[in-house]
C-alpha cells in the first residue's frame, strides 16, 4: 500500500456523487452513516477524547498496527479499493465537473453500458465475499468464516451497515429488481468457472477468495451468497424497498427515466466508489477502537 491510513482517511472527500448517493439511502437505516473524514477528526468521533497527547497516541498506534503486515488491515483496504475499481470506466473523471449539479443522465448513454445481468450477478456477489474476507481480516480470522460473518450482519453499524444497504440497493435492487436475490443465486448456479475467470472483478481479488481454483473459489461465492440472502431478504422487507423507491431517493441528485435503472446501475458503478470510502472509514474506526484497546 502505497498511502498510509492517516492519508487516505485525510484524503476522503466531503462531497460529491458518492456523498450524495450514500446520504440518499439513509432513508434506509437513518442516522447510521455521518460522512467522519480526516484522521484526527475520525479519533476524536470514535473516542471522544479531547485530550491532544492521547489523540496523538492512539493515533500513533493505530498507524502502527495498519502498517503491521502480519495483520490484515492493508489486505482489507485492497480489497474495498480494487471492488471498486474495477466497476470504473474512462468516463469517470469526465463526471467530476458535474458533482453538485442535477445530472440528466440520458446525456451520458454514449459512455455507459449496462452489464449483463450474468455480470451484474458475479460482480454483487464479488462485492458481498469481498466484506467477508475484509471482516475476517480486520478481525484475524480464517478468511473463510461465513458463520462468523453472517452472525455479525447482525451488529453492523454505521459505515459498515451504510456499506450494505448501498451493496443490496445499488448492486442489487436497480439492476437486476426486486427479486434480485433468487435472480442472482439463479444465475450463480447456472455460471462455470471459466465465466468466472472472464470477470475483471475477480481477476482482481481471485487470491483473497477462499479456494485452490476457478471451480473451488465459485462455489465458495455461492456458498457465501446464499448464506446471507436471508439477512438481505430481511433488510428489502423490512423497508419495504423496491427499485423504485430507492431510485425516487436518488432523484435529489440525478435524474433518471423508470426504463433505464440498467443505465443507472452502469452509471453509479462508473462515478461512485462507496466501498472504498466506506471501507477506509471502516478501517480506521476499527484501527482506533483498537490502538485505545491497546494503550
Amino acid at each position: 500500500m502505497s498511502k498510509s491510513i492517516f492519508e487516505l482517511v485525510d484524503e476522503l472527500p466531503t462531497s460529491g456523487l458518492t456523498i450524495s448517493m450514500l446520504k440518499s439511502l439513509d432513508f434506509v437505516a437513518p442516522g447510521e452513516w455521518q460522512n467522519t473524514v480526516g484522521f484526527v477528526n475520525t479519533i476524536r468521533d470514535v473516542t471522544g477524547e479531547t485530550d491532544e497527547d492521547l489523540i496523538q497516541q492512539i493515533g500513533e498506534r493505530a498507524i502502527y498496527l495498519y502498517n503491521d503486515r502480519s495483520q490484515g488491515y492493508q489486505r482489507a483496504m485492497w480489497l474495498y479499493q480494487t471492488v471498486d475499481n474495477t466497476d470504473k470506466a474512462l468516463g469517470a473523471a469526465a463526471l467530476a465537473n458535474k458533482v453538485g449539479e442535477k445530472i440528466p443522465l440520458l446525456s451520458f448513454l454514449n459512455s455507459v453500458t449496462p452489464k449483463a445481468d450474468k455480470a451484474q450477478t458475479i460482480d454483487l456477489s464479488l462485492k458481498l465475499v469481498a466484506e467477508l474476507v475484509a471482516f475476517c481480516q480486520i478481525n484475524g480470522i480464517p478468511g473463510d468464516s461465513i458463520g462468523d460473518f453472517v452472525a455479525s450482519l447482525g451488529e453492523y453499524s454505521g459505515e459498515s451497515l451504510m456499506r450494505m444497504v448501498a451493496l443490496v440497493c445499488v448492486d442489487g435492487l436497480i439492476p437486476l429488481g426486486p427479486d434480485f436475490i433468487s435472480k442472482a443465486i439463479s444465475a450463480l448456479n447456472q455460471t462455470n468457472p471459466q465465466e468466472l475467470e472472464n470477470n475483471s472483478t475477480f481477476k482482481g481479488i481471485q487470491d483473497a477468495i477462499p479456494g485452490n481454483n476457478a471451480s473451488s473459489k465459485l462455489n465458495f461465492i455461492g456458498e457465501s451468497f446464499d448464506s446471507v440472502k436471508g439477512w438481505m431478504s430481511g433488510l428489502v422487507n423490512g423497508n419495504n424497498l423496491t427499485p423504485q423507491k430507492v431510485v425516487n431517493h436518488l432523484q435529489g441528485f440525478v435524474e433518471i427515466a423508470d426504463d433505464k435503472l440498467d443505465y443507472l446501475a452502469a452509471f453509479l458503478d462508473m462515478s461512485t466508489n462507496y466501498y472504498e470510502h466506506t471501507g477506509t472509514q471502516t478501517l480506521a474506526r476499527r484501527l482506533i477502537e483498537r490502538a485505545v484497546a491497546e494503550i
